[in-house]
């Protein structure tokens, strides 16, 4: 069983869904459940509050028929929760016993024998309180207290209480190692990974020419792009702002969609420079083909109490496609890295910039390097073995069950 902060069906995949393909491709039975939500919807939000109706849709459905199947081996359970009230008691009694209700039916109806419990929230304990499992798993890849809107203090003590119970705790960055250490000593670092074949297309033998998308063939080079959510709490609009005005040779290619609620007057100033240009929302499927045409990928991350435990997706991505990196000093780019530059301000972002189209773009074998074992398969086989070592843990710790399935 898999408890996400995210729904099955978003854009942007992310940690998540990522595991969630991979474990169901290797036989193992996976509910997928869907965020639970941190956040009470904004008033004046009209997509906040339309992604509210349509998850309370959703949720009734999945409360009468059962989680629908969405793949092999795959379920996907949209819970029918009151929103963002994990801090009211009431509201949270009754959230919970109606995630317990929809975990314990399924279990029961498809015969599961001790699941492993994989978390990335720790909003779901209720709901597993009468459930015999297996090992219970913490994956921590966001600081999600430093979330606007979340309450922090619900969202510690939960995450406290949900630390002393694993059997195992994975992060992403080193700085959520360090807060989940002192409640678990068997927490371990992992930082993010790439699909090393799906991104490594962009570097196959076919002419560039003929594999460029009509739209970004039109746009002159030096390119450089940018992928994901257009967050105005994650990337730093003021320094693309400046850096694209400071260069106005360089072209800005910018593929995703800003977040939901946000209308950002600097994202507009951006798309009204000649040399930015705002693609919107591309499939990860075809990303490989954009990622080809580009000369470096930036990493022009904000940096906050959120981003600075943050180890970007897009880093090996980029590499993996044959692009050298431009990052903002977040701390996973605080060490070397192969084909890392990284900039604090606009001057240093620029030269960073300069410095990576001077070096041009990475091999085969040199993106080979770089990526080494940053992989999805690679770190999910190192999880699974730390997860059925037996090793000890903080609070609640057992013997992990070798032969349990998610």
């Amino acid at each position: 069983m898999l408890f996400s902060t995210a729904d099955w069906d978003e854009p942007y995949w992310t940690n998540k869904q990522h595991t969630a393909s991979i474990l169901a491709a290797r036989g193992w039975r996976i509910l997928y459940v869907e965020s639970v939500g941190f956040r009470a919807p904004k008033v004046g939000s009209g997509r906040d509050w339309s992604r509210l109706w349509r998850r309370l849709w959703r949720g009734v459905q999945s409360l009468v028929l059962g989680p629908p199947q969405r793949a092999d081996n795959l379920w996907v359970l949209s819970p029918l929760l009151v929103p963002a009230g994990h801090h009211l008691p009431f509201v949270r009694s009754l959230n919970q016993a109606l995630l317990r209700f929809s975990v314990n039916r399924f279990a029961k109806s498809h015969r599961y024998d001790k699941p492993v419990v994989w978390t990335y929230h720790p909003y779901m304990l209720d709901a597993i309180a009468t459930l015999p499992r297996g090992p219970l798993v913490y994956h921590c890849v966001d600081d999600i207290a430093a979330i606007p809107g979340v309450d922090v203090e619900a969202f510690r003590n939960a995450q406290h209480d949900l630390l002393g119970r694993c059997e195992a705790v994975f992060t992403t960055a080193m700085s959520l190692k360090e807060v989940c250490e002192p409640f678990n000593r068997n927490t371990h670092f992992f930082g993010n990974v790439v699909d090393d074949t799906h991104f490594g297309t962009a570097l196959d033998d076919a002419p560039l020419s003929a594999e460029l998308p009509a739209e970004l063939a039109a746009i002159a080079e030096p390119r450089l792009v940018y992928h994901g959510v257009l967050s105005d709490f994650k990337v730093d609009f003021p320094l693309l702002l400046q850096t694209a005005q400071a260069r106005p040779q360089w072209q800005w290619v910018i593929i995703g969609e800003e977040r939901e609620g946000q209308r950002s007057e600097l994202l507009a100033q951006l798309a009204r420079l000649p040399n930015v240009h705002l693609l919107g929302y591309r499939p990860y499927g075809v990303l490989p083909q954009y990622l080809r045409g580009m000369r470096v990928g930036v990493l022009p991350t904000l940096l906050n109490e959120y981003t600075r435990s943050m180890f970007p997706m897009k880093f090996y991505e980029y590499l993996a496609a044959g692009l050298p990196v431009v990052s903002t000093p977040l701390d996973f780019a605080k060490e070397p890295r192969a084909g890392l530059e990284v900039g604090g301000d606009a001057h240093a972002f620029i030269a960073a910039i300069e410095t990576q189209l001077a070096r041009g773009k990475l091999s085969a074998d040199e993106a080979r390097a770089a990526v080494g074992e940053n992989t999805w398969e690679t770190r999910l086989d190192k999880m699974l073995a730390i997860m059925f070592a037996g090793e000890p843990a903080g609070g609640g710790a057992r013997e992990p069950r070798a032969e349990v399935r998610a």
